[in-house]
């Protein structure tokens, strides 16, 4: 179904939020997939930012046995959260670059003249704790439990694709059904959201990149792409003189236009600002509901950013830092919002060069694909798989696919760090312990040559 124009208000015009009071203590669910969603078109082919939800559980001619996976139940453990959220809650994610520059003479962003965007939102101050925040404790994912990860990390995967493929990670009860919105000239944002039996808590699970040395390909690789290079390069994608740059910052050296590159990450075309209709969309549909986000690679960096600006849960995997971006958007940071009160949790492992930063220089895969992923700095708490020490990988960028965390990397519990945690031979910390600790990135630096 299309959601109207109005599901961009609705989901502020509504009391902020609406979620059902938290646990007392960690509780399990239970998902099935609802919706797929994916970016539209105009007629003349040019994306633009409004989603399309559809019901992938309707038709029952459609389903269709996956014929992978074990059949298991796909179960995620919650535990209460606080979440440091604004009193007023913005209208869109460009609002808080929208208040920042409502303060600067002289500059106009490209929504100044829209009616979809309010200008009068005032986003609060970063530096004052004790000002317009209120710190709201909600049923969230217990990232310290290794079958939770699992789920997530499932979730994320099957954003790539449509079920009934073989590399759709099933569950047993699930409606397996082609879903409607994945049409072959589809070229936007796009994955699938799910729900718990009762539509308390809903996920979003938002596809990551489709492109060159990341992925087959397909119809959304140039957007893809073009996103990749404009949220995680220092100055867009301005790497040496042989390279195109996605947007016109660029001022010789290693100089570039501060102004100019928050101007271009507000515009319409970028996946941060079109995750915005599709959050509202979700709030629109499930007022009541707590909305969790998931991705890997892009879309966990784009799960992360929507989370940040809504003060939603979130856990990504393998995700390009996300830092960068959302010092540009102006999205909350410290000491207003602690790391630990954002609700955002990365997952990724040091064989992987994409999340560190590290996939960069003439010799590098992503390099020779046209990837501009310099960033390596992440908001909320990271929890990092040492894969390099503990299993002897070998820094590869093939190690970024989604399926290397799930089949190699969370498949069996991390060595503790404490000698008073339980090991070998306890049954319950074999299937769901052994997570690595979660921890800021507090001393990492982004871009220290510019």
């Amino acid at each position: 179904m299309h959601i109207p124009l109005v599901a961009q208000y609705a989901a502020h015009l509504l009391p902020f939020f609406q979620s059902p009071p938290p646990p007392s203590g960690p509780t399990t669910l239970g998902f099935r997939p609802i919706h797929a969603h994916a970016q539209s078109k105009t007629s003349s082919g040019k994306s633009t930012p409004q989603l399309l939800l559809h019901d992938a559980s309707q038709s029952p001619s459609e389903y269709q046995a996956s014929a992978s996976g074990d059949g298991s139940d796909l179960h995620i453990r919650t535990r209460p959260i606080t979440i440091r959220r604004p009193r007023s809650r913005p209208p869109h994610m460009t609002s808080w670059a929208q208040s920042y520059f409502a303060t600067q003479p002289g500059i106009v962003l490209p929504y100044s003249s829209s009616p979809n965007h309010t200008q009068a939102w005032v986003a609060p101050d970063y530096a004052d704790i004790d000002g317009e925040w209120d710190d709201v404790e909600i049923p969230g994912p217990d990232v310290t439990d290794r079958q939770t990860l699992i789920a997530l990390a499932k979730m994320a995967s099957d954003a790539y694709i449509l079920p009934g493929t073989d590399e759709w990670w099933p569950v047993n009860g699930w409606n397996d059904t082609v879903p409607f919105g994945w049409e072959a000239d589809a070229d936007g944002l796009r994955g699938h959201i799910f729900a718990d039996p009762k539509n308390e808590t809903v996920i979003i699970a938002i596809k990551g990149t489709s492109a060159g040395v990341l992925g087959s390909g397909g119809p959304t690789a140039k957007n893809d792409k073009y996103n990749d290079n404009l949220l995680f390069s220092c100055c867009c994608a301005r790497v040496d003189f042989s390279w195109s740059t996605v947007c016109d910052c660029y001022a010789g050296g290693y100089n570039c236009k501060q102004t100019c590159l928050e101007k271009a990450l507000v515009e319409d075309s970028v996946y941060a600002t079109v995750g915005t209709n599709l959050y509202n969309n979700v709030t629109y549909m499930y007022p009541n509901a707590n909305i969790w986000l998931t991705g890997h690679s892009l879309g966990g960096s784009v799960s992360a950013m929507i989370g940040l600006a809504f003060g939603s849960p979130v856990v990504t995997f393998e995700a390009p830092g996300d830092r960068l971006p959302s010092r540009r958007l102006h999205l909350p940071q410290p000491p207003g919002v602690p790391s630990e009160k954002t609700g955002i949790t990365h997952i990724y492992h040091t064989a992987d060069p994409i999340p560190q930063g590290a996939c960069t220089g003439s010799y590098s895969g992503c390099y020779a694909a046209g990837f501009a992923l310099e960033s390596k700095c992440h908001t909320g708490q990271t929890i990092l798989y040492d894969t390099v020490t503990v299993k002897g990988w070998s820094v590869d960028v093939r190690t970024h696919r989604i399926g290397e965390i799930i089949n190699k990397v969370l498949v069996d519990p991390w060595p503790t760090e404490s000698p008073d945690e339980p090991g070998d031979g306890d049954e319950r910390w074999e299937k769901h312990g052994g997570v690595p600790p979660a921890r800021s990135e507090d001393d990492c630096v982004d871009c220290y040559k510019w």
